[in-house]
C-alpha cells in the first residue's frame, strides 16, 4: 500500500508547483513549528516542521496560502510566481482563533463558559508510554491519575475532582472522536484504554463542571474526558517513523528479613521441630522473581491526500516484557483515518477506524505475595523430578505436600501460563452538511461502533505444587462486547452584527446501545479430563442495555463581554422500571470577558480576563446492575443441587430487587477566573467548585420478608465535594535561540458523606466499611463510610505506646471507657484520599537542544502498611507448620501476634514524585530538506521523596499490600520525518 500511495503522489503532483518557506513568530523571530499552512478553498495542506519550515505542492495556477496557529492571527498570502516565502504570524492577544472539541461539536475558545482543560501534543508526558492516560497525568488541575501497578498496560484510577460515587462508578467518561466508551475493561486485557495507540492522539480534553459536562447528561457524573486523534493534512505525502526502546529496572524490593535473621529468630524461639525446618541457604526470592524489562515500541504513519482524499494511516507495535518474570505484552495497531470535503467545504466526512490485537501473557502476581514470605534458607530447585523440581514444603513422607502454606514463588511464575488474545476496533463516519440556502445551518450524522473480543487460556502444569491435587489448569474463557452509537444533531451558528450578537445553538438525538456476550465453559485439568460438577447452568449470557436520548445546547454570545450557554439532556436507560427510566439534566453557565470592557482596554498589561458561573445537574448509572429493578432468578449450579428421593435438581433461586432503583445524580456550581497577563506571558486559571450528589447507590439492611436477601443496593445516600483548582502558565523567556516556559496547577478537594440512610442521620447506622485488609481470619476493614466524615476514613484502634515511644501490644485506648476492647473502641482517623493534588511542568529549549520534566505531588493522604501489619509479628515466621519470613518491622515491635486493626499502621504517604526528564536534540532538516530528525533519552519515575515506609506511597486503593512495583524505565527515541 505504501509503494501504490507513493506512486499516486509522483503522478498527481509531478506538473504542480512547489512553494516552500519559512514560518517565524513575532515580535522574537523564532521558527514556529505545526503551523497549519493550507491552500483556501480546498483540502491541500500541510504544517511546518520542529523549525518552522514548510514545503507543499499545489496547482500551477496561482492562489491563497493560509496560515493558521492557536493564538496567532490567521494570515494570507497570494501565490503567483514566488516559490519562496517567509512568513511572519503575529500573537493574537484575545486568541480568538481558538476552537476548543466539547461534546457534540467544537467551540470557540473565548466562548467557553465552563470548565474546560486541553491538554495536546507538546505537554504530553514523555517517554515509554504504553496506555494514553499516562501522557495526561500531572498535567491538569482538578484531575488524578494513579497508575495500579507497574504491569505492562496496566490501568490508571482517574478521578476528576474527587470523583461522585460509593458503590456505582467513579470513573470519567471518555469519548474518542466522538464515540463514548462503555465502562468496564475487555477480557483478557488489563485496561481498556490500552487499546488506543498513544502516538494516535492529538489532544485531550477534560471537561470537569456541569457546564461542559451536561451534554453528556447520565454519564458525566465523574467529567468526560474527549480524545481526539490525529488527521489527515491532504498535502504531499509526509512519513513519520516513531520509535522508543526502554529498559526498566526495579529501584526498591520490599523490606524482608534476611536469611540469617530468620535463622536467629527460630533459634532464639522457635521449637526444636521449626529449628530442624531450617535451611542452609540464602536465597532472596524478589531476585529470583524480578527481572530488568524491555520494551520496543515502534510507529510509523503516513499522511498526504490524493486529489480531495485526505488520509492518514499509522501503524504500531509495541514488546513489552514487565520487571515480574513470564510478563510480556505484544501489542500491534492500526488506525486510518480519511477527512475529505465535498461541495465546496459544504460536505464534510470524517472516517475514523481504528483497531488493535494484544498477545499477553500475565505473570502469576501470587509470587510477589511468595516472595516476601518464602523462607530465604531454603534452596529454588531440588535434585528431584517430583513437583518438577522446585523446593516446596512437603511432610515427613518426603513426597506429599504440607496443605495451606505457600508455594515456591519461582514455581509459582514458571509453571503457569495465563495467556489472552484480546482485539478491539473503534471507528465512526461522521457527515457534517452545510445547507447551501442557509450555510450558517449543519446538520452531522455520526454513527459509530465499539467491538471487542476478549479470550484466553488458563494453562497449570498438572505437576506444578501450585494445583497438583487438582492435576494443574486448562480452562478458557471468552467475553464479546459489540456497542454502538448513531448521533444526529444540528447546529446553527449566526452573528447578528446589528444587535453585537453571536448565537450557537445545537439540538439532538442520541442512540447507545450496548451489548455484552458472556461464554461460560467447564473445567478441566491440564490432561483435558473435565472437573466433575464444572459444567455452567447456561453456555452464554447475553447482557444488554440502551441509552437513548435527546440534547440541546445554546451558546449566546453578547459584543464580546458577556456570554451565556444553556444546556440540557433527557436520557433513557433500559436500566431502570418504567417510572424511573428517564431523566433529565440541565445546566446553565454565564461568563463575563471583563478584559473586553472599555475601562480595561487600554490596560495593556491585561491580556484576557473573564469571570465565570456555572450551575447544572449530571448523571451517573455506570455500576448499576442492567436488570436491578426486576426480580430475577438464578439457576444453581451442579453443586449446589436440591435432593428429592433419590433424584438431585438444579432450583432457581430469587435475588434481591429494588423496582424503584434510579439514577445518582450530581449538582455542581463553578465559579472561575481566567487570565492572561503580559502578552499571555503569565496565563492561568482559578476555580472553586461544589459538587452535591443525591441518591448515592447504598447497600443497606432490608426488614424481614420484604426482599429476597438481607441486603440491598438502594438509593438513599448524599455527598459533597468541596474544592479549589488553580492553574498557572508561564513563558518567562522567548528568545531566537532560547525559550523556557512552565506551568503549575494545584487542586484542593474536600469529600463529605451527608446521608446514607432512609431515615437521614440514622443514629443506629455507624457506616459501611471497605479496604479490605489482608490477613488474619474473616473480614478485616480499615475504612469507614460515614456521614460527617470523607468517604475511606480510616477507622482502627488507637494504639498505645510506652515512655520509649514503642507500641504495646494488644493495648487500645478504650474510647468508650467500658473496660472492652470491641469494635465501640475503633477511632475514625485520618483519609485515604489526598487532600492537595500538585503538578509542575518545565520546558527549556536552546538552539537545537530541549529539556523537559514533570514533577507530581500528593499531600494529606495516608496508606495502611498491611505489609508491616500482616508479616511484622513473630507469629508471622513461626505461627505455622512451616517457617515463613517476615517484616522488619517486627524487630522495631517485637509483636508476637498480628495486629491487624491498629492505627499503629496508617503512614504518612504524602510524596513529591518526578515522573519524567526528557532530553531531546533536533539534527534539523536532512536529505536536501526533505528530512527531519530527532532523538531523544528520557526517564520515567526518576525519584520520589516521602515519609511512607512502604515500597510505593501511590496506592489507589489506600491499603498496601501485594503490589506489582513501579519501575524506573531509561528510554531512547527516534523521532524521523519525511
Amino acid at each position: 500500500m505504501l509503494l501504490l500511495l507513493i506512486f499516486t503522489h509522483g503522478y498527481l503532483f509531478a506538473q504542480q508547483a512547489t512553494i516552500t518557506g519559512v514560518v517565524k513568530s513575532a515580535p522574537d523571530n523564532l521558527g514556529m513549528p505545526g503551523v497549519s499552512v493550507r491552500l483556501k478553498g480546498t483540502v491541500i495542506a500541510t504544517s511546518t516542521d520542529a523549525n518552522g519550515n514548510f514545503s507543499i505542492k499545489i496547482p500551477a495556477k496561482a492562489g491563497i496560502l493560509e496560515f493558521t496557529s492557536v493564538g496567532y492571527k490567521v494570515q494570507e498570502v497570494a501565490v503567483a510566481k514566488t516559490t519562496t516565502l517567509n512568513i511572519t504570524l503575529q500573537e493574537d492577544a484575545s486568541t480568538l482563533s481558538d476552537v476548543v472539541v466539547v461534546g457534540y461539536g467544537t467551540t470557540r475558545k473565548q466562548d467557553l463558559t465552563g470548565s474546560v482543560a486541553v491538554v495536546g501534543v507538546k505537554d504530553f508526558q514523555k517517554g515509554s508510554i504504553s496506555t494514553p492516560e499516562q501522557m495526561l497525568s500531572g498535567k491538569v488541575s482538578g484531575v488524578a491519575i494513579t497508575s495500579n501497578s507497574g504491569q505492562p498496560g496496566s490501568g490508571s484510577t482517574i478521578r476528576i475532582r474527587g470523583g461522585s460515587s460509593l458503590n456505582a462508578s467513579n470513573d470519567p467518561l471518555f469519548v474518542i472522536d466522538g464515540v463514548p466508551l462503555e465502562s468496564g475493561g475487555v477480557s483478557g486485557a488489563s485496561n481498556p484504554l490500552s487499546f488506543i495507540n498513544p502516538n494516535d492522539i492529538e489532544t485531550f480534553t477534560v471537561l470537569k463542571d456541569a457546564s461542559a459536562a451536561a451534554i453528556y447528561g447520565a454519564r458525566a457524573s465523574n467529567g468526560v474526558i474527549i480524545i481526539t486523534t490525529k488527521k489527515g493534512l491532504g498535502d504531499a505525502l509526509k512519513v513519520t517513523f516513531n520509535s522508543v526502546n526502554s529498559v526498566s529496572k526495579l529501584t526498591k524490593q520490599l523490606d524482608v528479613l534476611s536469611a540469617d535473621e530468620i535463622r536467629a529468630i527460630v533459634n532464639s524461639k522457635g521449637t526444636s521441630a521449626q529449628k530442624a525446618l531450617l535451611g542452609t541457604f540464602n536465597t532472596n526470592w524478589q531476585d529470583l522473581i524480578y527481572q530488568d524489562g524491555f520494551s520496543s515500541d515502534n510507529n510509523i504513519s503516513i499522511s498526504g491526500g490524493i486529489k480531495k482524499l485526505p488520509y492518514r494511516l499509522s501503524l504500531g507495535y509495541q514488546n513489552q516484557t514487565g520487571v515480574l518474570r513470564t510478563d510480556q505484552l505484544e501489542k500491534t495497531s492500526a488506525a486510518l483515518v480519511f477527512n475529505p470535503r465535498f461541495f465546496d467545504n459544504h460536505l464534510k466526512l470524517d472516517v475514523n477506524l481504528k483497531g488493535s490485537m494484544q498477545k499477553t501473557r500475565f505473570a502469576n502476581t501470587s509470587a510477589i505475595g511468595g516472595a516476601v514470605s518464602f523462607d530465604p534458607t531454603q534452596a529454588t530447585y531440588t535434585n528431584r523430578s517430583v513437583y518438577n523440581g522446585y523446593w516446596e514444603w512437603l511432610t515427613n513422607s518426603g513426597t506429599d505436600l504440607v496443605n495451606l502454606v505457600g508455594r515456591n514463588p519461582v514455581g509459582l511464575l514458571e509453571q503457569r501460563e495465563d495467556r489472552s488474545k484480546p482485539m478491539r476496533s473503534i471507528g465512526n463516519v461522521q457527515l457534517d452538511y452545510s445547507f447551501h440556502f442557509l450555510p450558517e445551518l449543519h446538520a452531522n450524522l455520526n454513527a459509530a461502533y465499539d467491538v471487542a473480543t476478549g479470550k484466553g487460556t488458563v494453562y497449570v502444569d498438572p505437576n506444578a505444587a501450585e494445583s497438583f491435587l487438582s492435576k494443574g489448569v486448562n480452562n478458557q474463557y471468552k467475553t464479546n462486547r459489540r456497542n454502538t452509537v448513531l448521533d444526529f444533531y444540528l447546529n446553527y451558528v449566526k452573528e447578528f452584527k446589528s444587535i453585537k450578537s453571536r448565537v450557537d445553538a445545537t439540538a439532538g438525538y442520541s442512540y447507545n446501545d450496548y451489548l455484552t456476550t458472556q461464554y461460560y465453559y467447564p473445567s478441566f485439568d491440564a490432561y483435558g479430563t473435565k472437573v466433575v460438577n464444572s459444567d455452567p447452568a447456561f453456555a452464554f449470557n447475553k447482557p444488554q442495555y440502551r441509552l437513548i436520548s435527546y440534547f440541546g445546547r445554546l451558546n449566546y454570545n453578547y459584543d464580546e463581554r458577556f456570554l451565556l450557554t444553556a444546556t440540557v439532556r433527557r436520557d433513557g436507560s433500559s436500566r431502570f422500571g418504567p417510572a424511573y427510566k428517564y431523566g433529565v439534566f440541565p445546566s446553565v453557565a454565564l461568563a463575563w470577558t471583563v478584559n473586553n470592557e472599555s475601562f480595561l482596554k487600554d490596560v495593556k498589561a491585561i491580556t484576557a480576563l473573564k469571570l465565570r458561573a456555572s450551575y447544572g445537574v449530571t448523571g451517573q448509572q455506570d455500576g448499576i446492575d442492567n436488570y436491578g429493578y426486576l426480580s430475577t432468578y438464578g439457576l444453581s449450579s451442579l453443586n449446589a443441587q436440591y435432593q428429592f428421593g433419590n433424584t438431585f435438581y438444579q432450583m432457581y433461586r430469587p435475588s434481591a430487587y429494588i423496582a424503584n432503583i434510579k439514577w445518582e445524580e450530581t449538582a455542581t456550581a463553578n465559579i472561575g477566573l481566567d487570565f492572561g497577563l503580559f502578552d499571555n506571558r503569565v496565563s492561568g486559571s482559578l476555580d472553586f467548585y461544589q459538587k452535591k450528589t443525591s441518591d448515592l447507590l447504598n447497600r443497606i439492611p432490608q426488614p424481614a420478608g420484604t426482599n429476597f436477601a438481607a441486603t440491598a443496593v438502594v438509593n438513599v445516600g448524599d455527598m459533597k465535594n468541596e474544592g479549589v483548582e488553580l492553574t498557572l502558565n508561564f513563558n518567562p523567556i522567548k528568545a531566537k535561540d532560547f525559550n523556557w516556559d512552565f506551568s503549575f496547577n494545584a487542586t484542593y478537594n474536600k469529600n463529605t458523606i451527608t446521608n446514607l440512610t432512609v431515615v437521614p442521620n440514622d443514629p443506629n447506622y455507624a457506616g459501611f466499611p471497605s479496604g479490605t485488609i489482608a490477613g488474619g481470619v474473616g473480614g478485616q476493614n480499615a475504612f469507614i463510610n460515614a456521614v460527617g466524615g470523607p468517604k475511606n476514613t480510616f477507622n482502627l484502634f488507637e494504639q498505645t505506646y510506652d515512655q520509649a515511644g514503642n507500641p504495646i501490644e494488644g493495648v487500645y485506648v478504650d474510647q468508650n471507657g467500658d473496660g472492652i476492647t470491641s469494635p465501640s473502641d475503633f477511632k475514625k482517623g485520618k483519609q485515604a484520599d489526598p487532600k492537595v493534588f500538585l503538578g509542575f511542568s518545565n520546558n527549556l529549549s536552546y538552539k537545537k537542544w530541549n529539556l523537559s520534566f514533570t514533577l507530581r505531588a500528593n499531600l494529606g493522604n495516608y496508606v495502611y502498611n498491611n505489609n508491616f501489619s500482616q508479616a511484622g509479628n513473630l507469629a508471622q515466621i513461626l505461627g505455622t507448620s512451616v517457617i515463613l519470613n517476615g517484616s522488619p518491622n517486627y524487630l522495631a515491635t517485637n509483636f508476637t501476634a498480628q495486629q491487624l486493626l491498629s492505627d499503629y499502621y496508617i503512614q504518612n504517604a504524602s510524596f513529591l514524585r518526578m515522573d519524567n526528564v526528557n532530553l531531546g536534540y533536533s539534527f534539523g532538516q536532512l536529505l536536501k530538506s526533505k528530512a527531519n530528525l530527532q532523538l531523544t533519552a528520557s526517564v520515567q519515575n526518576v525519584f520520589v521523596i516521602t515519609k511512607y515506609k512502604g515500597l510505593d506511597p501511590e496506592v489507589a486503593s489506600g491499603v498496601d499490600n501485594n503490589i506489582y512495583p513501579r519501575p524506573r524505565i531509561f528510554s531512547l527515541g527516534l523521532n524521523l520525518n519525511y
